[in-house]
């Protein structure tokens, strides 16, 4: 199996983030110890890579990424993918031109997308969407 992982799941892993309720960071460690155990492909992008350094050190990225790498496998980004997110963009007035470039990603590349957003559930019909607490390997 395939997933991509949205950004915000990266987030929780590197932050230990919680919702107050629910360990988030610790749902995204458990998917990743899983997908790394069944050798399932995590696939990311250099826009989940722009977004990172958003907020986190180019070093600390890289080790995260290094601590993965046997699972790991980045995907590029076409023009006609970036065609397609923006003309998206237009129709889907709520939804980001990087979320619908992310979902594409994931679509071209037979990918699940992973994420928490919830304004992904305007994408359910480009791609397969799931939480990592709720995939079943």
């Amino acid at each position: 199996m395939k997933f991509y992982l949205d950004t915000c799941i990266w987030m929780d892993y590197l932050e230990s983030r919680t919702d107050g309720l629910r360990p988030l960071g610790e749902f995204a460690f458990a998917f990743l110890k899983a997908c790394k155990t069944k050798k399932h492909s995590i696939l990311f992008s250099e826009l989940v890579s722009f977004e990172l350094r958003q907020y986190h050190s180019e070093e600390r990225i890289r080790q995260m990424f290094a601590d993965h790498q046997t699972t790991l496998n980045e995907v590029s980004i076409s023009n006609s993918q970036q065609l397609e997110a923006k003309m998206l963009e237009l129709k889907l007035n709520e939804v980001h031109k990087s979320d619908i470039l992310h979902a594409i990603l994931a679509r071209d590349n037979g990918a699940i997308l992973i994420t928490r957003d919830n304004h992904f559930n305007e994408l359910s019909s480009l791609v397969k969407i799931s939480k990592p607490e709720e995939v079943y390997f």
